[in-house]
């Protein structure tokens, strides 16, 4: 367990380290990733990707190792929600100054904030027991995904004002490193540790995870693209604060086709990343066995997407990126189905992760891109918050109303094989944005040079 905090303490020796250290002597390939900007994203995607292990596949893993029946355990999912109504609160974190914290910044001081609520949380939930009371169990992880949604936020707007446009690329990729380092971390962490010492230290343990986000924020300090934040005193100039960010989103050509892409794009991967962990469960696999394939190889296999998607992102461009990760991650979906049907199968396992988190790897570089570019940087935090939002909330809430139930009516293999045509809708849309120009036409000051061109 202490392991973890020694990782911790030298991941923030090597950010400063980084920081100071003459990045002129770096090959011109590497250099873009030794920059402050995406070595900052990398750590602060380690603290945004922990609060999603902690009420996701762990807990599911926590509540099926405890009986909890398949449509209970896949109906904590709707905790997830507080992720997908976030924007209902990011203006606040975009427009409130906190009291003494304050002067630090508005990026930082929100960061620390919620950084100690995130702590809390999960501290809170590693005490609740889900075969003593399963309604103080859901109220504990309400409180998590409400804590980390909110961490979310100033995260991303954080990471977004922190990046140049031509960063967004790089940033990205970086971020969804530090997001699976994170998940993959905190979620190993809490296996290993339950196993030998209970699911109360293991929580308890994964708690240090909110801390490199809080250390990045001081050291780097306030984004050089954060705008001032505006005194708002009045009613009306705070109800302002509310919905001008949305307002001005709305009003750009073609938005609302893109808030429709966001919705459906998602479908299907949703639907079959919060199963993953009940099909472990229910072919016999291990705490151990899933540790070392769905952690282990699934957190490689994720970093190996990231860099292919890198790679193909900087040849082919942000759009055909875009359209290529789609398709990847709605196939991903079948491998699944395969190990389904192939049972208690160790090499289907490790196909089937591999392959997935490679997909979802690459799928992380293009799309966190273009959703990041879509973003004014006047309203960073509330309109990525809208934005990441709405991108699971349909899968989401069709996981934790439906999921169960169909799993247990057509079986795996068959709930794979719909996942996969569920994705198809997003894929297609997406085409049409593309033919129809207006991919460039809805994007935000975030994605734009100071030309007015789009990344």
């Amino acid at each position: 367990m202490s392991n973890s905090y020694y990782w911790l303490a030298a991941g923030a020796i090597f950010l400063l380290l980084v920081k100071f250290f003459p990045k002129e002597k770096l090959p011109s390939s590497v250099k873009p990733y030794f920059e402050s900007g995406p070595l900052a994203a990398l750590f602060v995607g380690m603290s945004s990707g922990f609060p999603y292990a902690m009420i996701g596949a762990t807990l599911t893993t926590r509540l099926a190792q405890d009986g909890i029946d398949k449509k209970a355990v896949t109906a904590f999912s709707l905790i997830f929600l507080a992720y997908n109504f976030k924007f209902l609160w990011a203006w606040i974190v975009d427009g409130v100054t906190l009291p003494l914290i304050g002067r630090l910044g508005q990026r930082v001081s929100w960061m620390l904030f919620s950084g100690v609520l995130v702590i809390a949380a999960v501290a809170n939930l590693a005490f609740a027991d889900p075969s003593a009371d399963i309604a103080y169990v859901a109220l504990s992880a309400i409180f998590v995904g409400i804590a980390g949604a909110t961490y979310d936020i100033v995260i991303d707007g954080y990471r977004i004002e922190l990046l140049k446009p031509e960063q967004l690329g790089v940033g990205s990729g970086m971020s969804q490193y530090g997001w699976r380092i994170g998940s993959a971390g905190a979620g190993a962490l809490a296996l290993v540790v339950a196993a030998r010492y209970g699911w109360n230290i293991a929580y308890l343990a994964c708690a240090a995870f909110a801390l490199p986000a809080m250390i990045t924020a001081l050291i780097m300090g306030e984004p050089a693209r954060r705008r001032d934040p505006i005194e708002r005193k009045t009613i009306a100039q705070m109800a302002a604060a509310a919905y001008n960010p949305f307002v001005e989103f709305f009003q750009r050509h073609g938005a609302w086709l893109v808030l429709l892409f966001i919705l459906l794009h998602k479908i299907g991967d949703t639907l079959a990343n919060l199963t993953f962990r009940l099909l472990f469960e229910d072919l016999g696999f291990t705490n151990d066995e899933v540790a070392f394939y769905d952690v282990g190889i699934g957190f490689w296999a994720y970093l190996i997407g990231i860099f292919i998607g890198g790679m193909i992102y900087s040849r082919l461009g942000m759009k055909k990126s875009v359209m290529l990760s789609l398709i990847l991650m709605a196939v991903s979906n079948l491998s699944f189905a395969g190990l389904a049907a192939s049972g208690h199968n160790n090499w289907a396992m490790a196909a089937a992760i591999g392959f997935e988190n490679i997909a979802s790897g690459f799928g992380g570089v293009a799309v966190v891109a273009y959703f990041s570019a879509l973003c004014d940087l006047r309203f960073t935090a509330s309109q990525y918050a809208l934005i990441s939002a709405g991108a699971s909330i349909v899968g989401r809430f069709l996981t934790g109303t439906t999921a169960g139930g169909l799993i247990e009516g057509v079986g795996y293999v068959n709930f794979y094989i719909l996942t996969t045509f569920a994705a198809l809708p997003g894929i297609f849309l997406f085409w049409f944005l593309l033919r129809s120009g207006l991919v460039d036409e809805a994007a935000g000051t975030a994605g734009k040079t100071d030309d007015g061109e789009t990344t």
